[in-house]
């Protein structure tokens, strides 16, 4: 009868815990969820894409919930996530394009509806930045990071953040003011 009672007290427990769990991912998934899905967007470009690694970076969050300390750090440590998912995407992929594939496939969305946003041109010029710019730039912009929390993320030094944030504004900047992006000649 001992036996029976520290089993049912034990079974209680393991529920509770799943049922804690539970609770504590849907308010991580429900508070943080677009942004994830945004900062993964902003990395491939691709909606279908970014909701794949969106999904699969929350049941990476499922399966590791417990290594989360401090929930103010949830949404840096799913950002780590999101970059790893992503570049595990492309270390099971081999891609086999051309330089002349790559150009037709550009030239294909270029010719989209979205080319006459002002959105869809600066998307396209920071996709134009080298990665070591852009994903400070994108976790800044679209993740609200600050520059300690980008080294944190990155694994780098804070300064360095500093400076490859300088350094992809001031490229941005000119990759928008360029003739050819404004839609102006010189002629």
């Amino acid at each position: 009868m001992f036996n029976r009672l520290r089993n049912k007290k034990a079974g209680s427990s393991v529920n509770s815990d799943m049922l804690s769990k539970q609770r504590r991912y849907d308010s991580l998934v429900r508070a943080l969820h677009a942004d994830i899905f945004r900062y993964a967007y902003w990395l491939c470009g691709d909606k279908h894409i970014a909701e794949d690694v969106t999904q699969e970076t929350f049941l990476r969050a499922w399966r590791s919930l417990e290594s989360l300390k401090d929930d103010k750090a949830a949404k840096a440590w799913l950002i780590t996530i999101v970059r790893r998912e992503n570049a595990r995407r492309f270390e099971r992929k081999q891609f086999d394009y051309s330089d002349i594939e790559q150009e037709q496939l550009e030239d294909h969305f270029s010719s989209s509806t979205e080319e006459n946003t002002d959105q869809y041109l600066i998307r396209k010029q920071i996709a134009k930045l080298e990665i070591e710019y852009r994903e400070p730039l994108l976790l800044q912009v679209i993740g609200g990071f600050s520059g300690e929390e980008i080294a944190e993320i990155l694994e780098l030094n804070r300064n360095t953040v500093m400076t490859r944030l300088f350094r992809a504004r001031n490229q941005l900047k000119e990759l928008i003011e360029q003739p050819n992006v404004r839609g102006q000649s010189n002629g």
